[in-house]
């Protein structure tokens, strides 16, 4: 049986990205989805957001991460991304998608990344 796990789909951030100079001059619109596989499953909750992870609050991180300073790779940005969740919310894995749509007649490229706590 796979493991319980909160998605959070399609999440719309700016990031100074990119490999020349010129693309991250200007904040480009980027896309982070991700899965949150919590350190205790989902039972048991007993209805209260301090049992399990905040995903408004994971939203928050991610656009802040993205702002705060330029990357030339999404693949830098998504590491990060992985780093701050597993360090900040009780989390056993978190797998990171970030989406950027730069390349012309293409919808967009994309790095998948997975991370678990280490032990």
């Amino acid at each position: 049986m796979p493991p319980d796990s909160i998605t959070l789909s399609g999440l719309k951030i700016a990031s100074c990205i990119g490999v020349p100079d010129e693309e991250r001059a200007h904040p480009q619109s980027l896309e982070v989805s991700l899965s949150l596989i919590p350190q205790h499953g989902l039972h048991g909750l007993g209805d209260h957001i301090e049992n399990t992870v905040d995903y408004a609050t994971v939203a928050r991180q991610i656009q802040e991460l993205a702002v705060a300073r330029q990357r030339r790779l999404i693949e830098s940005l998504a590491e990060e991304i992985a780093d701050l969740l597993l360090s900040t919310h009780p989390l056993q894995a978190v797998t990171v998608e970030v989406r950027k749509f730069i390349l012309p007649h293409c919808g967009h490229v994309a790095v998948r990344l997975s991370k678990e706590r280490a032990p």
